[in-house]
C-alpha cells in the first residue's frame, strides 16, 4: 500500500512538472506571438486578395489549401531551422531579422509608391484573366504560400529571438505552438473576414426580421471600406515592424543612430505630457520607425527591381520582377 501511494505520489509531481512546463511554454508562446502583431496583421491583409475573382464556393477550399501549405512552411521548414539557428548559429539571428525587416520596409514603401503613383500593371492584368479557373487557382495558391514563407520566417525569428534562455525542447514546443496558434488565428480571420458579405448578403435576402435585414445589408456595404483600412494598416504595420527591427539591428552592432534619437525624443515626449507615459513612448516609437521604413524602404525599391529582381530571375531562368 505504501509503494503505491509513494507511486501516486511521483506521477503527482511529474503532472505538476508537466502542468506547470505547459504553462511555461503557454506564457513564451504568448509572449513570443505578441511580438509578432505587426507582421499578422500584413500577413491577415496580403491574404483576401488571392481568393478576389473566384466563386464564392471556392474561396474557402483556396483558404484552405494556403492554411495547409502555412504550416507546412512554418513546422517542417522554418522551426527546425530556426532551432539550428539558437543553437548553432545564434548570431545569424540578428542579421536574418534585419534582412526580414528590409524586406517588410521595400513592401511597404513599393504600396506608398505605387499608392502616390499609379500605374498599370500588364503582368497583373494578364494574370488576372482567368482562361483556365483550376490552373489560375494553383497558382494562386502557389504565390500565396511563397509570400507566407517569407512572411512565416519572419514571424518565426521575431518569436525565436523573443525567447528566454531554454533547452533546444521548450524553444521547439513554444516555436510550434506559436507557429500553430498563428497560423489558426490569420488564417481564421481571413475566412470571416472574406465569407462576411456572402453572410451579409443571405441575412439580407432571408433575414425574418428588418432589423436582421438591415444588418446584412450594412454588412455588405461595410466589407470592401473593412478591406481597404485593413490594408491600409496592414501596410503600416509592415512599415512601423520593419523600420522597428532595422533600426535595433544597427543598434545591435554598435550604430545607435537613428535608435537612440528616437529613444531619447519618446522618452521627453512621454515626460512632458505626464500621463499616459508607456502609450505615448510607444506611439512616438513607432512614429519615428515607421518613417525610417519608408525612407529605407523607398531606397529599396530600386535595389530589388533593377538589381535583386534581374538576379533572381536569371538564376532561377523566369523572366519578370
Amino acid at each position: 500500500m505504501s509503494g503505491l501511494l509513494a507511486l501516486l505520489d511521483d506521477v503527482a509531481g511529474i503532472a505538476k512538472v508537466a502542468a506547470a512546463s505547459v504553462d511555461d511554454v503557454a506564457a513564451a508562446a504568448a509572449k513570443a506571438g505578441s511580438k509578432t502583431a505587426g507582421v499578422l496583421i500584413d500577413d491577415a491583409a496580403v491574404t483576401p486578395s488571392y481568393v478576389t475573382g473566384f466563386k464564392a464556393e471556392r474561396e474557402l477550399p483556396i483558404i484552405g489549401k494556403i492554411t495547409l501549405g502555412s504550416l507546412r512552411n512554418k513546422l517542417v521548414i522554418l522551426l527546425p531551422l530556426a532551432l539550428i539557428l539558437s543553437n548553432f548559429l545564434p548570431a545569424a539571428i540578428t542579421p536574418l531579422l534585419m534582412l526580414g525587416g528590409a524586406y517588410l520596409c521595400f513592401e511597404g514603401a513599393e504600396k506608398v509608391f505605387h499608392k502616390v503613383f499609379p500605374h498599370a500593371d500588364h503582368a497583373v492584368e494578364e494574370d488576372m484573366d482567368i482562361k483556365d479557373p483550376a490552373h489560375l487557382e494553383e497558382e494562386k495558391v502557389a504565390g500565396a504560400i511563397k509570400t507566407d514563407f517569407i512572411l512565416s520566417a519572419e514571424i518565426m525569428t521575431i518569436a525565436l529571438s523573443s525567447l528566454p534562455p531554454s533547452g533546444i525542447w521548450m524553444e521547439a514546443a513554444t516555436l510550434a505552438v506559436v507557429a500553430v496558434f498563428i497560423t489558426v488565428l490569420v488564417y481564421g480571420s481571413v475566412a470571416l473576414i472574406v465569407k462576411a458579405d456572402d453572410v451579409g448578403l443571405h441575412l439580407a435576402r432571408v433575414g425574418r426580421l428588418s432589423l436582421t435585414r438591415a444588418f446584412g445589408r450594412g454588412l455588405v456595404k461595410a466589407m470592401p471600406h473593412l478591406l481597404v483600412l485593413l490594408s491600409f494598416v496592414g501596410t503600416l504595420a509592415m512599415l512601423w515592424v520593419g523600420g522597428n527591427i532595422v533600426i535595433h539591428g544597427l543598434h545591435e552592432f554598435g550604430l545607435h543612430w537613428p535608435y537612440e534619437p528616437i529613444h531619447h525624443a519618446a522618452e521627453g515626449a512621454a515626460e512632458a505630457l505626464g500621463s499616459m507615459q508607456g502609450l505615448v513612448a510607444w506611439a512616438v516609437t513607432a512614429f519615428f520607425d515607421g518613417v525610417f521604413g519608408v525612407v529605407f524602404g523607398l531606397l529599396l525599391i530600386p535595389v530589388a527591381t533593377r538589381v535583386v529582381g534581374p538576379a533572381l530571375a536569371l538564376v532561377t531562368g523566369k523572366g519578370g520582377r
